[in-house]
C-alpha cells in the first residue's frame, strides 16, 4: 500500500516538461509563419484584383464603338465606327511605395482622375479611393517599364500591371496581364503573370 501512495503523488518529470515546451514552440513557429503568409496573401490579392479590373476596363473600352463627330450632307455616309484600346495611363503613384500604403488623390487631374475619353485612367474607367500598396500602370503598344519576363503584348496590345515592394527590401513584386488585337479581335491573357509574389 505504501508504494502505491508514493507513486500517486508523483509530478511531471523535467523531460516531460521539456517535451511539452518544445511542442508548444514548434506550434507557435508554425502559427507565426502561417499568419505572415496569410497577411502577405491578403496584400497581394489587392494587386491581382486591381490588375484584373484594369484589364476588364481595357477590354470594355475596346468593345465600345467610337466614331468621329461629323456633319453629314444629304446622301452622304458617315465614317465607319472603330474599336480601339485606350492610350497609356500615368503610373499611380509616381514611384513604387516602399513597404507602406499610398492614399490616391481624388482631386480632378490627379492620380486616377487623369486622362480623356480615349486615353488614361478615365478611358479605362478605373479608379481607386482606398490606400494602396502597389504602383498601378497601363501601357498600350508596349510593356510596362522594368517588366521583361511577362509575355510581350506587341504593338497592337496592352499591358496592365501592379508593382510593389511590400517588405521594403528593394526587390519588387510584379503582377501583369495583357492582351493583343489580332484581326480586329482582342485576345486577353488567360491569367495574371506573377513575379516575386511576396516581395
Amino acid at each position: 500500500m505504501r508504494a502505491l501512495k508514493r507513486y500517486d503523488r508523483r509530478g511531471f518529470t523535467l523531460v516531460e516538461l521539456m517535451i511539452v515546451v518544445a511542442i508548444i514552440g514548434v506550434l507557435a513557429a508554425l502559427a507565426i509563419f502561417g499568419v505572415r503568409r496569410y497577411l502577405a496573401s491578403a496584400k497581394t490579392s489587392e494587386a491581382k484584383n486591381s490588375v484584373g479590373a484594369i484589364t476588364r476596363g481595357a477590354a470594355a473600352a475596346f468593345e465600345r464603338e467610337t466614331a468621329a463627330s461629323e456633319i453629314l450632307l444629304g446622301g452622304g455616309s458617315s465614317a465607319a465606327a472603330s474599336h480601339s484600346l485606350c492610350d497609356d495611363a500615368d503610373p499611380v503613384p509616381g514611384t513604387v511605395p516602399p513597404g507602406v500604403k499610398y492614399q490616391p488623390d481624388t482631386t480632378e487631374g490627379r492620380d486616377f482622375e487623369t486622362g480623356t475619353a480615349t486615353g488614361g485612367w478615365k478611358c479605362l474607367r478605373f479608379s481607386m479611393t482606398q490606400p494602396i500598396y502597389y504602383q498601378y500602370n497601363y501601357e498600350m503598344g508596349s510593356r510596362i517599364d522594368g517588366v521583361t519576363l511577362s509575355p510581350d503584348p506587341g504593338a497592337t496590345g496592352f499591358e496592365a500591371g501592379a508593382v510593389g515592394d511590400l517588405d521594403n527590401d528593394g526587390v519588387h513584386s510584379i503582377f501583369t496581364r495583357g492582351g493583343t488585337v489580332n484581326a480586329g479581335q482582342l485576345a486577353l491573357a488567360t491569367q495574371v503573370y506573377i513575379e516575386n509574389e511576396y516581395e
